[in-house]
């Protein structure tokens, strides 16, 4: 038989404790006699390590994201720390907006440590060492799931995206990947439709980006696009490339403002053929080469204003005038890649406001290019077909479950 001892003034901790473990109704029957509170010794060992468990933590987290309208100083204020000598840090003058930020500080409010993943899929860590603070950096162990969404167009390809929760990055690369069958500012019609399979990188179980479109559908004016990645390219199905010869817009993003045809000249206020597309746009956006060429010309001609002329294979050439500037180092003869910037937007020229002027020839005559068959690239080759289709066929089903409505998100 156990020695008995009293709990004296740990009476209400016990009780508080017990009744963490429902035990509180079997005590309310308990003599108030001092004898019946007495518990054995191992009773009082359990309870003093449990009551030990419960201590207050001796580090805590605190998480907070970087605004685009932060400042250094503000954000570390904003994370509770008052180091003035944390704002100089060079490291964190890395920090992007969006990047969650989290620091580890000890219970007196001393900064253990401050980490974020960095855009180089790293994580950069910050600690107190002696007088100084030390940065170290390693690979982050990231988590890759595959997301599945689709979205319906009815303004925008960006308004569809935001509306099923699919990153901008994501949209982008969906603009790109298609970009050489469907002019993104032209050709889209309310009611088009999308399905993407795309990666998600996860961290400590939270998704921090999102990374390449693995397959996509775009059903763009009753017309069927889809689109396979493999290697460092996209392929149909069947393993033809999705890389055209030419893209169908030298914009990344921007609106129409007049197509090819005829249209009332807005200076001369004269009926002419329009030879070519406008884009409007805001100064200073990219201008990028729709095709991999020759540079024939740089500078400044007429009310074209600053303008570059390409020279493509065959008898292709493209014209971008009303430019602001063109790329440090532009010159005749240079060899520039689709995709390339080649200028940015401006209002040189003969031009009423901000927007780019497009030109495609033909043998030195104006061709609509969105009217045009564009060559592709070089297919999947014919040894690694095999593997292509293989490699296809389960994003395929997953695009036609989601494609059906039969799911509405595999991960």
């Amino acid at each position: 038989m156990h020695k008995p001892g009293t709990l004296g003034g740990a009476i209400g901790l016990t009780l508080l404790t017990l009744a963490a473990f429902g035990a509180v109704g079997a005590y309310a029957t308990i003599s108030p006699d001092p004898d019946a509170l007495q518990l054995p010794s191992p009773m009082v060992e359990a309870l003093a390590l449990h009551a030990e468990q419960q201590a207050a933590p001796k580090t805590y987290v605190r998480e907070e994201q970087f605004q685009r309208a932060d400042t250094v100083a503000a954000f570390v204020g904003r994370l509770g720390l008052a180091d003035p000598r944390l704002a100089r840090l060079r490291a964190l003058r890395e920090l992007r907006p969006g990047t969650y930020v989290s620091a580890e500080v000890g219970a007196d409010g001393e900064l253990i440590s401050l980490a974020w993943l960095s855009g180089r899929d790293t994580l950069v860590r910050i600690a107190p060492e002696g007088d100084r603070y030390a940065r170290s950096e390693s690979l982050a162990p990231l988590e890759t799931r595959v997301s599945m969404k689709s979205g319906v167009i009815r303004s925008s390809l960006f308004g569809a995206s935001d509306d099923a929760g699919i990153p901008d990055a994501v949209a982008m690369q969906l603009a790109d990947v298609f970009g050489g069958d469907i002019d993104f500012h032209r050709d889209l019609r309310k009611g088009d439709r999308f399905t993407v399979a795309y990666e998600t990188h996860y961290l400590g179980g939270r998704a921090v980006r999102s990374g390449r479109v693995l397959a996509a559908e775009f059903v763009n004016q009753g017309k069927t696009f889809r689109a396979v990645h493999y290697g460092s390219s996209y392929y149909t199905p069947e393993g033809r490339n999705m890389r055209k010869a030419f893209l169908r817009s030298p914009l990344e993003f921007s609106r129409v403002t007049s197509g090819f045809g005829m249209r009332l000249h807005p200076i001369a206020r004269t009926w002419t053929a329009h030879k070519g597309t406008d884009y409007a746009a805001a100064v200073g956006t990219r201008v990028r080469a729709t095709a991999d060429g020759v540079v024939e010309f740089v500078g400044v001609k007429g009310s074209y204003g600053k303008v570059v002329l390409l020279r493509h294979h065959g008898q292709y050439s493209t014209v971008y005038a009303h430019l602001s500037r063109f790329p440090a180092g532009l010159h005749r003869g240079q060899r520039v890649a689709q995709n390339d910037t080649i200028g940015f937007v401006g209002q040189t020229g003969w031009a009423t406001g901000p927007h780019l002027h497009y030109e495609f020839q033909v043998a030195g005559q104006p061709r609509n290019p969105r009217t045009l068959a564009m060559p592709s690239g070089l297919p999947v080759p014919q040894q690694q077909l095999p593997d292509f289709l293989a490699h296809a066929a389960p994003l395929l089903t997953r695009l036609d479950l989601v494609a059906n409505g039969e799911v509405a998100r595999l991960e």
